[in-house]
């Protein structure tokens, strides 16, 4: 019984294979035994910008007199019809979450090494109106801000950071119309639970940081707060 197990165990993954196969979410070649979401050659190929080894990257720029942050940074450079924007598009629209949470790990181990983002307390990602919520299924910076905690080791928190008005797509929008359409959308919830701790607010995509510097908005508005910025690609423009 027990080698008649034990050959069951050995080809029924390989069976599950055949008809479900494992591929990369960025290049869609199959996977090997090792290999989980990425291979191994676009996992090496990722265009990791580095920004959170220095305080006065872009992505920080983009905030500078336009709302008090601590820190800001992005894990790689977004570029249509490259590596990121099919990972992206997996991860918001194919219903892979595991995507956001396997690069929300690797962000997280980059940003450990740097001290801003070591000291952040906690992990807010950026809240999806609970409509949209209920198409999609999740919230794709949630699973981004999951896998963040689980490699730096800080708590998530989804319930201190809501949005009360649903808008419409910002995709086509200038970045003035884009700050008009999200600055009175978001709630903090439970003010105590931020009050003093210093929040890394998570994003998918940085444009042009209208949603990032709203959100930041109002959890600076809780006393004592400190804010970070952390999104996983940075759209250039």
């Amino acid at each position: 019984m027990t080698n008649r197990y034990m050959k069951k165990s050995i080809w029924i993954p390989d069976l599950i294979n055949l008809f479900f196969p494992r591929i990369c979410h960025a290049c869609r070649e199959p996977l090997i035994d090792q290999e989980n979401v990425l291979c191994m050659s676009c996992s090496l190929k990722l265009p990791r910008t580095n920004f959170h080894l220095r305080h006065d990257n872009p992505v920080a720029m983009v905030f500078w007199g336009r709302v008090r942050i601590e820190a800001a940074t992005s894990f790689l450079f977004f570029n249509k019809g490259g590596r990121v924007q099919q990972l992206m598009h997996a991860l918001k629209y194919r219903g892979n979450r595991k995507v956001g949470i396997y690069l929300g790990k690797l962000f997280g181990s980059a940003l450990s090494d740097a001290d801003t983002f070591r000291e952040a307390d906690l992990i807010i990602p950026v809240p999806l109106h609970p409509r949209k919520l209920h198409k999609r299924g999740y919230n794709q910076s949630e699973m981004i801000g999951q896998g963040l905690s689980d490699t730096m080791d800080k708590p998530l928190n989804t319930q201190s950071l809501s949005r009360i008005v649903h808008t419409a797509s910002q995709t086509r929008k200038s970045r003035y119309s884009r700050w008009e359409n999200v600055k009175d959308v978001f709630q903090v919830n439970h003010p105590e639970h931020v009050a003093g701790r210093h929040i890394l607010l998570v994003d998918d995509v940085l444009t042009t940081g209208a949603t990032l510097e709203a959100c930041a908005t109002k959890l600076l508005e809780v006393e004592h707060t400190k804010v970070s910025m952390a999104t996983l690609a940075y759209a250039q423009g």
